[in-house]
């Protein structure tokens, strides 16, 4: 077991008190300033092989058998220059594999250019999300300064890294390794594909794509092959994370973080604007010109939940709303500094209802949030339960437990871990041969503080609260992941 950082002070002043110069002061001062949780953001210097998770609790259920792969920032700090946003470090993607009831887990950095280029230099020297970058950068188009770090879309023997400003990036699904990066048409090559795409029950892959107030909407086949690519044209241009999709529409919300100036990094290109309002454009898939424009009360967000219509003509969908952007533009950077508190409060669960006559209602649940998922058996159909992470505080940025609000009842199912772990999002595994909206694990991991290693949980989707029916160890840490996808 890791020592604590109490308990390490408490020796060092012990050993130190008669001899303390003003260099040790300062030390211990950094050391004792840094938080607690600052395992999240560390830099993982080297790959990860597979290696054999040990069992610490529970038991395999019948049927949990596949992938969970997960993606995000792995390496944020060089001796010639660092990442100063969380959203900003080198992609690593995981694979935690379940098979015959045991476990493994492995990890590999995305070999991008911009990883090739500052790892030459031994310095983050590329503009990002919020990391301003330098002249060393060599950025001659989007892919150059990708870092392929976000999200996950596994497609048969491959799984694309995905990010918000160019294109999917390959990896071998057997082994991780880097194949490149994908185009879906010569003529589009490094247009931005976004890091949340919604899949039908078909099999059909929708995504976005943004370039100020236009957008690109993006159709593919199951297998990752390009059906169809059209430009929309947005009524502003406003910061897009994620959208949302039912089985007739997609819908895209435009808080009131817009566009203001031309410069890097990125995010202060945006300017917050909350007497703008929330809009949101519901688009017809079968016809992506025909669109409708609701209005909201201002809201700021990262993730929505699946949509659906409802039995009204109405069109409803969750989202993890924050009141502004105080953690995009100061809080993710505390993450990275690993110290300090995050301002602001954390977002909580709402429920958005698009009606037929034009109104919108946004209901919040009162439930603080992130990652919003649903069983993806129902992608675009009429459902009750959400998932999300939970335990998140003001000052403490990062979630400690799980839960699943029920919509219909307003009931909560919530299990927390405490203070120890930081659980990351889980994903719906349906259960096979079964077809009720709960019959599903929920599969996450987390990072145990205390042990100093990651750890891989799986909860009944219909009874969170209580606990995981199985978790399992690693011997090693990694970094906290954004966004994941199982495959089987």
């Amino acid at each position: 077991m890791i020592p604590s950082r109490r308990a390490f002070l408490l020796g060092a002043a012990a050993l130190s008190a008669a001899v303390a110069t003003p260099e040790t002061v300062r030390a211990l001062a950094a050391l004792e300033a840094t938080a607690d949780w600052a395992l999240a953001t560390a830099d993982l210097e080297r790959d990860v092989a597979p290696r054999a998770l040990r069992r610490v609790h529970g038991r395999v259920p019948d049927g949990l058998e596949g992938t969970l792969f997960r993606n995000g920032p792995g390496k944020f700090r060089r001796p010639g220059g660092s990442a100063t946003h969380w959203f900003d470090g080198d992609g690593l993607m995981r694979a935690f594999r379940i098979r015959e009831g045991e476990a493994s887990v492995e990890a590999r950095f995305a070999d991008t250019a911009k990883r090739r280029h500052e790892t030459a230099l031994d310095a983050v020297v590329t503009p990002g999300f919020g990391t301003a970058g330098d002249a060393r950068a060599q950025v001659g188009g989007p892919d150059d300064a990708n870092a392929a770090n976000t999200a996950v879309l596994p497609l048969g023997d491959a799984v694309w890294a995905l990010w918000e400003g160019g294109s999917p990036v390959a990896m071998d699904a057997s082994d991780l390794a880097t194949r490149g990066g994908v185009t879906l048409r010569d003529d589009l090559k490094g247009m931005p594909f976004q890091a949340h795409p919604r899949i039908d029950p078909d099999g059909t892959i929708w995504n976005i794509g943004l370039a100020g107030d236009r957008m690109i909407v993006w159709r593919l086949n199951a297998d990752g092959t390009l059906r169809s690519a059209d430009v929309v044209r947005l009524p502003r241009a406003s910061y897009m994370h994620d959208f949302t999709a039912s089985a007739r529409h997609l819908v895209v919300v435009l808080q009131p973080w817009v566009f203001d100036r031309d410069t890097m990094p990125f995010m202060t290109r945006f300017a917050w604007k909350p007497e703008l309002g929330t809009q949101v454009m519901v688009i017809d898939k079968a016809d992506v010109t025909r669109t409708r424009i609701f209005e909201l009360p201002a809201f700021s967000y990262f993730h929505l939940g699946d949509a659906w219509e409802d039995g009204s003509g109405g069109i409803r969908f969750d989202v993890a709303a924050a009141s502004d952007v105080r953690f995009a533009l100061e809080g993710a950077r505390v993450l990275v500094e690993q110290r300090g508190t995050v301002p602001g409060d954390p977002a909580t669960l709402s429920l958005v209802t698009l009606h037929a006559d034009g109104r919108a209602e946004f209901v919040s649940s009162g439930v603080t949030a992130e990652f919003p998922k649903a069983n993806p058996r129902l992608a675009g159909s009429t459902r009750r339960l959400t998932s999300h992470v939970a335990g998140e505080t003001g000052g403490r940025p990062l979630p400690t437990g799980l839960a699943v609000q029920d919509w219909e009842t307003g009931r909560s199912d919530v299990f927390d871990f405490g203070d120890r772990q930081i659980l990351e999002e889980a994903v719906w595994v349906p259960k096979p041969g079964l077809h009720g909206e709960a019959d599903a694990w929920l599969v996450a991991p987390s990072i145990n503080l205390d042990e100093g290693v990651t750890e891989l949980h799986a909860f009944e989707a219909g009874r969170v609260a209580d606990g995981p029916v199985v978790s399992w160890r690693a011997d090693v840490a990694l970094p906290a992941g954004f966004h994941g996808a199982w495959a089987t």
